[in-house]
């Protein structure tokens, strides 16, 4: 039996650096363990898919298992994998890698970010981010010595950023563009004739690009399109995906990054002094995935799809403003029209109509007055839902 003892009175954050010390928890997860905690919750708040990982990719894994596949792999990956996602962006995507210097698998996207931006900024560099966006990139500009800048972006241009937002924030000390497109939180995306004019001023002002297109599967209208696809934008560009959203598989970790090699080389370097390597049974998966699993991504894609549309009409049904997502598997409507800040929204939708939504604010500029609710989960949670909703506004 393991001695129990008296918890510790004294404080160790005297201890912590104070960047660290400083940067607040994910909001987020904050809703997350409220929902954990609460029964009969209806969860729209965390993004993630409830289809389960298709049964050929998980019997890949067990077979690679059974015969005994537990070493490590190269630090940049298995090489048939990185072959694998080479082909699969040139195909789906039009953008050109050689798999032996110019792909590396990272644990999850979220490493590849975190590499991207350790190998590139200096203190003092400014990261700018079209907010409202995903919630890490600015913590972890933070923690690398970066200055985070925010670009809002509005609902009427249906979120996404615009030439004259992007030229008023760049400065002298402006060194990296993160891009999130098709976005989390609002579903917006950017076409070619968007990004045409963001690749001229990028071009213009010597930036560095870390293209976040972990939804990049998931555009319900029109084809996504990378920006690193865009003329003179390839080596400008770290393109950041990974195998979470699309193909179901995030508990498994599995992503990459692309890019000139000479960024990734950077990347290579902090990647095997901190993780090695992704796990290999975690890679064989990713493998299958792209081998075997697009029929299995599309009908996904396709059910997504049918979600949203519900979703918007729904919002729209019971009075509240909701902008069209045309990727991802989120909806963003505007709770404005309650008179409620998001977070009091949220706080209340949580514990008088039991359903869990995440406060705009936390997503940054641009995101107050909104709330994010994931469509990916069941119809029928998701009618329940919109149904606990209009009963909650009708009672403000």
């Amino acid at each position: 039996m393991i001695k129990q003892h008296e918890p510790s009175t004294k404080s160790m954050s005297g201890y912590l650096a104070p960047l660290v010390r400083e940067i607040p928890p994910s909001g987020i997860r904050k809703f997350f363990d409220l929902v954990s905690a609460s029964k009969d919750i209806i969860s729209l708040g965390v993004g993630e898919p409830d289809f389960c990982t298709p049964w050929h990719v998980r019997e890949a894994c067990v077979y690679s298992l059974e015969r005994g596949n537990t070493k490590y792999t190269p630090n940049a990956g298995m090489p048939e994998l990185r072959e694998a996602i080479a082909e699969y962006l040139y195909d789906s995507f039009h953008v050109p890698y050689e798999p032996s210097d110019e792909i590396l698998v990272t644990v999850g996207g979220s490493e590849a970010i975190d590499l991207a931006l350790r190998a590139l900024i200096v203190p003092g560099d400014e990261v700018l981010v079209p907010e409202p966006c995903y919630i890490s990139y600015s913590p972890i500009t933070t923690i690398g010595g970066g200055i985070p800048v925010g670009i809002e972006t509005f609902a009427k241009d249906n979120f996404k950023l615009t030439p004259e937002a992007l030229k008023a924030s760049i400065t002298p000390k402006s060194k990296v563009l993160i891009l999130c497109y098709p976005s989390n939180p609002t579903g917006g995306i950017m076409t070619y004739e968007d990004w045409l004019p963001i690749a001229k001023i990028v071009e213009e002002n010597d930036l560095i690009v870390i293209s976040d297109e972990i939804y990049a599967e998931l555009t319900y209208e029109q084809k996504h399109v990378s920006f690193a696809a865009m003329p003179g934008m390839r080596d400008r560009t770290i393109l950041v995906s990974g195998f979470s959203k699309a193909f179901a598989m995030t508990g498994w970790r599995m992503g990459y990054a692309c890019g000139h090699r000479d960024l990734i080389s950077a990347m290579l370097k902090i990647h095997q002094y901190t993780v090695m390597c992704a796990p290999a049974m975690g890679q064989v998966a990713a493998l299958e995935a792209l081998k075997n699993g697009m029929e299995e991504k599309d009908r996904m894609v396709e059910s997504y799809n049918q979600r949203r549309r519900l979703v918007v009409q729904g919002f729209r049904d019971i009075g509240l403003e909701c902008h069209e997502p045309q990727g991802a598997f989120y909806a963003f409507p505007s709770i404005a029209s309650t008179g409620l800040s998001s977070e009091e929204f949220a706080q209340r939708l949580l514990h008088e109509a039991k359903v869990a939504a995440v406060p705009g604010y936390v997503f940054g500029k641009g995101g107050e007055g909104f709330v994010r609710c994931s469509y990916a989960t069941s119809v029928n949670q998701l009618l329940e839902a919109i149904d606990r909703i209009g009963n909650f506004i009708r009672k403000l």
